[in-house]
């Protein structure tokens, strides 16, 4: 890989030595935090020590002299950790050593009984009047770091303290790099599943294609890939518009010819498969341009609310009339009464392609079943139509193809039998038109069922018909 400023290599990199650099600065501000903040703690204890040492110090001196109590301080020094001096009122030395790192305690003491306690580099340091046998007074300054027992419970705390903001601070910084680094490809897989289900104008966003690293390039050529497919995709429908509207005039003057021809020539076969034909190629240019127009989507198109109920058994009456005027090819099943909002012609439209489908390929003897219900799913209430037949299914891998326009399923279907490939395009479209799903499935033991999925407006008190 070529190291760059746009590289995430050096990016990672960054964020890698930034997690140690600022990590260990946590763990040395803990440290020193706990250094300078522990000894209170435990100060009462130290003052309690502290004026007791005094006091014997104090009494050692007056019965046995300085040298007496220089070597008590020793002892102490070495026994009890407990560095100590004993001063005249005045702040003179009369015992101890290395008494300068607590002289700077006298100037804070004001009378007998109110210790100063302070605390420097984690030792605590404690300096106090007091008065001896005598009446006269003292001055008593220690220093003395904390005791095993509660050395041992500091270092165990300040250890799991360090770990723990060590542990803090590295997964934050992780957390930031994560989001850093998967944001842009959350974005695209959420855009790319906007772009699969046609929603073409879907980019990328604004906001992640400034990076100036690999994931930017990468949002950048999505979103230029997705204007293109855009630009294709509706200039393809645009021709299809323009052309199915041209030819609208050459097959009407073709009917008019057709009908001249026949008066002077007469009946004749020719004159019937032509007309055939163009009742054919009329049928097929009106559903191109539905399906240019549902895919255009050039203006608004007129909603209202719909009884499906109604429009169903309507589909149902067509069907059965069109099929066997004496046999009912559709039987007809509502469970519940429901209310949508959508187009009643475009509605009408792909429900019928589908039952025409259907009672196509249902084996002879057998009905279509017409299914209403209703179908709750994450708290929306949505209106379920169920096609069936009883014919031969379609092949697993090809159910979701045949949606597409011109899609033709070759081991059951041909021109004669299967039309032009234009009635389930046109369902799939109306569906997506009114916020609702269409699918496919074989059913069992044999046949397809096709279900419609779409948002009901509103509901009324469920009941079963058939």
């Amino acid at each position: 890989m070529k190291l760059t400023h746009r590289s995430l290599l050096l990016k990672i990199f960054l964020w890698f030595w930034a997690t140690v650099l600022i990590t260990g600065i946590a763990s040395v501000l803990t440290f020193w935090i706990r250094a300078h903040s522990s000894p209170y703690q435990w100060h009462a204890s130290l003052i309690e020590k502290a004026r007791n040492s005094g006091e014997t110090a104090i009494q050692i001196y007056e019965e046995n002299g300085a040298v007496a109590t220089v070597k008590y301080l020793a002892l102490a020094r070495r026994d009890n950790l407990l560095n100590s001096c004993l001063f005249d009122r005045s702040g003179d030395v009369l015992a101890g050593r290395d008494c300068e790192s607590v002289a700077d305690m006298l100037p804070n003491l004001s009378a007998p009984g109110v210790p100063d306690f302070g605390v420097k580099s984690g030792v605590g340091r404690v300096a106090q009047i007091l008065k001896g046998r005598s009446g006269r007074e003292y001055i008593f300054a220690t220093e003395l770091p904390p005791g095993p027992p509660m050395r041992a419970r500091l270092t165990r705390l300040g250890f799991a303290l360090q770990w723990a903001v060590a542990l803090f601070v590295s997964a934050l910084i992780c957390y930031l790099l994560t989001r850093y680094l998967t944001t842009p490809i959350l974005r695209l897989r959420e855009a790319a599943h906007q772009l699969a289900l046609g929603h073409l104008s879907t980019r990328a966003g604004t906001r992640i294609s400034p990076r100036n690293d690999e994931l930017g390039d990468l949002v950048r050529d999505f979103d230029t890939m997705a204007a293109r497919i855009e630009d294709l995709v509706l200039s393809q429908r645009q021709l299809i518009s323009d052309v199915s509207h041209e030819l609208r005039s050459p097959l009407a003057r073709l009917n008019i010819a057709l009908d001249l021809a026949r008066e002077r020539k007469g009946d004749d076969p020719a004159f019937q498969q032509a007309e055939q034909d163009t009742a054919l190629l009329d049928e097929m240019i009106g559903r191109l341009l539905t399906l240019a127009k549902l895919d255009t989507a050039e203006r608004e198109i007129p909603m209202t609310e719909i009884d499906l109920a109604e429009l169903v058994a309507q589909v149902a009456r067509n069907a059965n009339f069109e099929s066997h005027p004496n046999e009912d090819r559709v039987k007809l099943m509502i469970e519940n009464d429901c209310l949508v909002h959508g187009n009643p012609e475009l509605l009408h439209s792909a429900i019928e392609n589908i039952v025409r489908n259907a009672i196509h390929y249902t084996d002879p003897g057998t009905q279509v079943e017409l299914r209403l219900s209703r179908n709750a799913t994450h708290g929306q209430s949505f209106a379920r139509i169920e096609i069936r037949d009883h014919g031969p299914g379609v092949p697993e891998p090809e159910l979701t193809s045949i949606f597409r326009p011109f899609f033709r399923v070759a081991a059951s279907r041909d021109r004669q039998s299967g039309g032009a490939g234009l009635g389930l395009a046109i369902a799939d479209r109306v569906t997506r038109t009114h916020g609702g799903t269409i699918r496919a499935e074989n059913a069992t033991p044999h046949g397809l069922l096709m279900e419609i999925l779409l948002p009901e407006q509103a509901s009324r008190t469920p009941d079963s018909r058939t």
